[in-house]
């Protein structure tokens, strides 16, 4: 089982434009509401696919109890806590050549005492799980070394920990341990202070929080694929997408994928970027269903070409 930690989840909702004009009145082709956030969304592709998972949530306010009925409709294996504090809403606008346009809040505070209890229900769900992963940014309140804390005691008591996240929150599980990490490029650039301009800039991205206690590091690199830097060396990896229409939840898939194909190697990567290609292909933060899977245009090599430039 693959246990999933949004500390700030949301209701997203993703409306489909033909084109954003700003400071005029638009009319959406389509909109799709779904529950949203990084570790959520792993939980759905996850789902979708029939790997189990269980997904740990704070939830407050009318919007919160919107997210868990989102979730129960999914059949997501839910553990909701509550908080004082009003679940945010997202807004996502989408246009037809596949450039999206996020609009997120900030989200509530959790206080002290709140996040201690959802720390508690994470660990104590951690003692039946085969991975925990930690997604998405901080909500306000708790301290960078309360989140470290957490970290810690999942890596100290055996747990396998991912954590995709951003900023300090990223190096908290780096310097923790975190089996695995998963930046995304603006990620990797903060995390090592350098922008990457080339697959060899982000190969030595990886490998320097490698350095720093992360056990393996994979990369999305959004049209420029993902690079997976572990103890058995460097893959690359590619899935072009024919026909995108939304990027949102796209690295979250791959993250499932990499996950749900056994977190190593070229099967896995192969898997994530398979995911993760087939969510760009769909609309809003909709995860893919083994239906939407296409791995016959994945390409993944071992050693890439460092010089090979990324797209702007």
């Amino acid at each position: 089982m693959i246990l999933t930690v949004t500390l700030n989840p949301s209701v997203d909702r993703a409306l489909e434009v033909d084109a954003l004009v700003r400071g005029e009145v638009l009319r959406a082709a389509d909109s799709h509401i779904d529950p949203g956030g990084k570790g959520v969304n792993v939980s759905r592709a996850l789902l979708a696919n029939g790997v189990r998972s269980t997904a740990v949530v704070p939830t407050g306010g009318a919007e919160g109890e919107q997210l868990v009925d989102l979730l129960n409709a999914e059949g997501v294996d839910l553990l909701s806590v509550p908080i004082a504090g009003r679940t945010r809403s997202n807004i996502t606008l989408a246009e037809p050549d596949g450039t999206v346009t996020k609009i997120n809040e900030a989200g509530p505070v959790l206080s002290d005492t709140e996040f201690a209890q959802v720390s508690k229900a994470v660990l104590d769900a951690a003692e039946h799980a085969d991975w925990v992963v930690i997604c998405g940014s901080l909500p306000p309140g708790p301290s960078i070394d309360a989140f470290a804390d957490l970290c810690s005691r999942l890596v100290g008591a055996g747990n396998r920990l991912a954590v995709d996240s951003s900023g300090p929150a990223l190096l908290a599980g780096v310097a923790a341990g975190a089996a695995l990490v998963k930046p995304n490029r603006e990620e990797l650039a903060e995390a090592v202070g350098a922008e990457p301009a080339t697959l060899g800039d982000v190969v030595e991205a990886c490998r320097r929080l490698r350095a720093a206690g992360a056990g393996a590091v994979l990369a999305s690199l959004g049209a420029d694929g993902a690079v997976l830097v572990d103890a058995d060396g460097v893959l690359a990896g590619v899935s072009p997408v024919s026909v995108p229409r939304s990027t949102v939840g796209a690295g979250d898939a791959l993250l499932a994928g990499f996950l749900a194909a056994g977190a190593r190697g070229a099967a896995a990567l192969t898997e994530g970027l398979a995911w993760g290609a087939a969510a760009v292909s769909l609309p809003g933060s909709r995860m893919p269903t083994p239906a939407d899977l296409d791995r016959t245009h994945v390409r993944v090599t071992p050693d890439p070409d460092p010089s090979r430039l990324l797209h702007s």
